[in-house]
């Protein structure tokens, strides 16, 4: 079984926002970063060279695969700002409709730019999901 290759390392998180070309995306990543760490109270982390993340769970799976991950992150990239929150959306199509301009993936939510979206639901969204982040691991 292959390791998984996004694991929690030293890099600076600051360093890696400000690399960032896009001026936009770095202030909208810096934003969530300051939700999320005032949601944490957690300093944020590099995890591989291109996601920060804000604690950790160790999971495992009936199949044996096994590893840490964090509970919620980001990613300022390109196309989008990606912030992965493992705690199902499913069960948040409530707030998901009062959002604003948004896409999901599994455990993914995509935003073009923060001002597009209501801070007060995304950051609500953020809480849910870290609080409730240990419910999503399936055994």
């Amino acid at each position: 079984m292959s390791d998984l290759k996004t694991q929690l390392n030293d890099a600076d998180p600051l360093e890696f926002i400000n690399s960032v070309e896009n001026e936009t995306r770095k202030k909208d990543a810096l934003r969530i970063v300051e939700i999320m760490e005032s949601i944490t109270k957690e300093k944020p982390k590099m995890w591989g060279d291109s996601i920060i993340g804000f604690g950790s769970y160790h999971y495992k799976y009936a199949s044996g695969r096994e590893g840490d991950w964090m509970k919620i992150g980001l990613s300022p990239r390109k196309a989008s700002l990606t912030l992965y929150l493992t705690y199902g959306f499913e069960l948040h199509q409530d707030k998901l409709k009062i959002l604003g301009k948004h896409k999901t993936g599994k455990a993914c939510l995509y935003i073009k730019n923060l001002k597009d979206v209501d801070q007060n639901v995304l950051t609500d969204l953020i809480r849910i999901c870290y609080d409730n982040c240990q419910d999503s691991i399936t055994n």
